[in-house]
């Protein structure tokens, strides 16, 4: 049972600070909107990958190499999408005092898109924590369960702190926070073009 806790609390740490879409959503959200309004993103993974695990665990023995392409090109786009709302707070300079409370669950809806459109989960799932799962599972659903809850607990600390980390960037002053609202900025189109890249050299080859 330890064993299954330190696998989940360990993979899911790795996953949650490494650079990628979901977290350069984080960051960009942050810096424009305020933490308050961000931090409902934080369980898009609990909505996304439920049908994920499912599919992946239950039904597919892989991922298909074409249903990965398809995630990078509509991804990519939406990434794109998102790039372009972040440039706009940019260009306005906007704050975190400028979206109403009544928004919030926007946040929630955008990062479970995003993690939807993601080949990582997915690939994830199938080569690293599905085939865990399933041994734990074999061996105690017990251990299942201890997989499950610290990988998901640590995914949403973890997200929670990065969150935390850049709102406390306001008080560094207002440059800084436009500074580093350029950089997420750049960060959502570069990974926007890179997933559209690799969907586009998939189709393609």
């Amino acid at each position: 049972m330890l064993s299954y806790l330190i696998l989940g609390i360990t993979f899911a740490f790795a996953a949650a600070i490494q650079p990628g879409p979901l977290q350069s959503y984080y960051i960009s959200q942050t810096l424009s909107k305020g933490w308050k309004y961000t931090m409902p993103a934080v369980f898009a993974p609990l909505v996304t990958d439920g049908p994920i695990i499912f599919a992946i665990v239950f039904l597919l023995s892989q991922v298909p190499i074409w249903f990965i392409h398809a995630l990078q090109l509509i991804g990519g786009c939406f990434l794109f999408y998102l790039a372009f709302k972040a440039w706009r707070a940019w260009i306005q300079n906007k704050t975190d005092g400028d979206v109403g409370i009544s928004s919030d669950q926007q946040s929630l809806k955008e990062a479970v898109i995003i993690n939807f459109l993601s080949p990582s989960p997915y690939l994830g799932w199938s080569l690293v924590m599905g085939p865990l799962l399933i041994q734990g599972w074999t061996e105690s659903s017990l251990n299942a369960i201890i997989l499950l809850l610290s990988f998901y607990c640590t995914m949403i600390i973890c997200s929670g702190g990065i969150i935390l980390l850049f709102s406390s960037a306001k008080f560094l002053g207002p440059k800084v926070t436009h500074l580093l609202l350029g950089f997420s900025v750049i960060a959502l189109a570069g990974f926007g073009l890179y997933q559209f890249w690799q969907g586009i050299k998939g189709v393609l080859l």
